[in-house]
């Protein structure tokens, strides 16, 4: 199947886009988008792959869904594009930032430093989360953790929540660093996500492998 994806992923996935399930998943995400208003904007749905390489991978951040309301969802986890509220999660994110490194971030920035901002399910229709999870993509994405672990060395896992570690509970954390702790939402935030010091945490690990650090 022609996927049209960033050319280092596409070499490093190409037996997945031949397996049944993904053609399944690709008609599912056709007719939706043609039946239903769908998130993010099809072209952004592979963005966090077309902005950070496979080849220029240095820290992996989870996630689950896309954002289900109007104009939220950009095709990286956690992020939104500039003009548009600051969901709460994504404020904690930064309210932890400042408390971590003393600075004042941005994390669509990000994803061009090495950062891969990976939601678990790429799309979803508007103001119904979850819907379009069980399709395919799941599998996609784990493929996506998969390759990642298996073929690079001294990556950065961030995962935040019970939903992004069992995601990459597979991880071959002898050759990388996993960075585990709540999830940045205001219900669990409090629950020790705040503290967890996961930004100054991941550039020591970058330094200590002989990478540059990521300007958060």
């Amino acid at each position: 199947m022609n996927v049209i994806i960033e050319p280092s992923w596409k070499k490093v996935l190409v037996e997945e886009f031949e397996k049944d399930y993904f053609a399944k998943l690709v008609e599912f995400v056709k007719s939706e988008y043609k039946s239903s208003t769908v998130y993010p904007p099809a072209r952004f749905i592979f963005r966090a792959f077309e902005m950070t390489p496979f080849d220029k991978v240095k820290v992996v951040i989870l996630g689950q869904d896309p954002y289900h309301g109007k104009g939220e969802a950009n095709g990286l986890c956690f992020a939104v594009d500039k003009g548009i509220n600051l969901p709460p999660s994504l404020q904690n994110i930064y309210k932890e930032l400042k408390t971590d490194l003393k600075i004042e971030g941005n994390i669509n920035n990000w994803g061009q430093q090495g950062v891969l901002l990976l939601n678990a399910t790429l799309t979803v229709k508007a103001d119904s989360p979850g819907s379009h999870q069980n399709k395919g993509w799941e599998e996609f994405t784990d493929a996506v953790v998969k390759v990642l672990s298996d073929k690079k060395e001294h990556l950065v896992f961030i995962l935040w929540g019970k939903y992004a570690q069992n995601k990459g509970i597979n991880i071959d954390e002898t050759k990388h660093l996993v960075i585990k702790s709540p999830h940045p939402s205001p219900f669990s935030a409090h629950s020790g996500f705040f503290g967890s010091k996961p930004f100054s945490k991941c550039n020591e690990y970058l330094e200590l492998s002989k990478k540059s650090e990521i300007n958060w």
